[in-house]
């Protein structure tokens, strides 16, 4: 079979398409997974070292996200090769021209993503019209800044915490990735009375037993320092989060941090899944044996998506924020529940339910695929 084929099944992926535009540095992949729904949703991607793989294990995952999600809309991802700290000017120059390149391609509506924010959104929306995560001035509901990712996973967890017999009061909290996920996570749950103990960034990691203070680590981060500038605490490594001992274990950086080399390190009884892909799959496997409850990324994080699609048909701010936590909830409590009727590990539930979702909208397709 060609390469361009390893990563087909049943259900995607209905493109690949590869830009490359070597006079600007302009090099991407955009993965059109599943559209059995509606055009895709999903964000742009920017940094150094992503790959195809990566591009399409993202889309999938879009899929099931938005599937599990009930909404209108398939699954798609944009990785942009590139370092998202380059000068404001370069990142205009290479998004615009990514928009264009892409402009045709209507199956894929532009999110931000990781290295890319509202800003970015507004100059693909000035070149093609077609984006989400717009910032207030352009009528959008800018998520980052509300935080929209980040109250799903503090939903999910609300769920969850009890159905591991944990309370939210006093849950000791350790956030790999303080970025904007990972900090919105951090205050949400903070204010239903968790502690912090443990957070980490790109420079590496800050652990308090005694609790972190997040409004502190807010004015670090503003002035572009990283989490172990602040006053206290221990300092170490960015993988040093890994062993702190803790209830709630969030995950909101990049995939694969959690991998069969580094898994047994782990010291929570419960993760919910702030970024997509975080771990490997045997990883989760062997928390699964362990005992460790692992809610996945595409049940727990799609508050994004969520509030993107909300904004694509014209909702206010208020109405996403209430989406996000009808939906999340119900998924949570859906995929636990399976999850602990089969006695199978919560992933293979999600997928089990996003999957029957994708292929019953597929049957209503004219060729019966998306």
């Amino acid at each position: 079979m060609d390469d361009a084929f390893r990563f087909a099944d049943s259900i995607g992926p209905a493109k690949i398409i590869q830009v490359y535009e070597p006079a600007i540095g302009l090099r991407a992949v955009l993965v059109v997974d599943n559209v059995a729904a509606g055009p895709s949703i999903g964000g742009v991607r920017l940094a150094p070292d992503v790959s195809t793989e990566e591009c399409f294990r993202l889309a999938r995952a879009m899929t099931f996200k938005n599937a599990a999600a009930g909404l209108a809309h398939g699954g798609g991802k944009v990785v942009l090769f590139g370092d998202p700290h380059m000068p404001s000017g370069g990142k205009e120059r290479l998004i615009r021209a990514l928009a264009r390149s892409l402009a045709d391609e209507h199956d894929y509506i532009f999110g931000p993503d990781m290295g890319t924010d509202e800003t970015c959104m507004a100059w693909v929306h000035d070149e093609i019209g077609r984006a989400v995560g717009l910032p207030r001035e352009l009528g959008g509901i800018p998520l980052d800044e509300i935080g929209a990712t980040g109250w799903g996973v503090a939903e999910a967890a609300q769920v969850a915490l009890p159905h591991c017999g944990l309370a939210m009061k006093g849950a000791r909290v350790v956030i790999q990735g303080y970025g904007s996920v990972g900090r919105h996570a951090a205050h949400f749950l903070a204010q239903q009375g968790a502690v912090v103990v443990g957070v980490a960034d790109s420079q590496g990691s800050l652990c308090d037993p005694d609790g972190i203070d997040v409004a502190q680590l807010d004015a670090l981060k503003a002035e572009g320092r990283s989490v172990r500038d602040a006053p206290r605490g221990r300092k170490g490594d960015g993988d040093a989060v890994i062993d702190i001992d803790c209830e709630l274990w969030i995950p909101a950086a990049r995939p694969d941090v959690l991998h069969e080399h580094n898994v047994g390190r782990l010291r929570a009884k419960l993760v919910i899944q702030g970024a997509n892909i975080p771990f490997t799959r045997g990883a989760e496997e062997q928390l699964h044996r362990q005992g460790v409850l692992c809610v996945p990324d595409f049940i727990a994080n799609a508050g994004g998506v969520i509030c993107g699609a909300v904004e694509y048909r014209g909702g206010s701010q208020a109405t996403a924020l209430a989406t996000i936590s009808e939906k999340i909830r119900a998924n949570t409590r859906q995929v636990l529940a399976d999850a602990t009727a089969r006695g199978i590990p919560p992933r293979e539930a999600a997928q089990a339910m996003a999957l029957a979702r994708v292929k019953k909208a597929m049957g209503f397709r004219r060729f019966g695929r998306g």
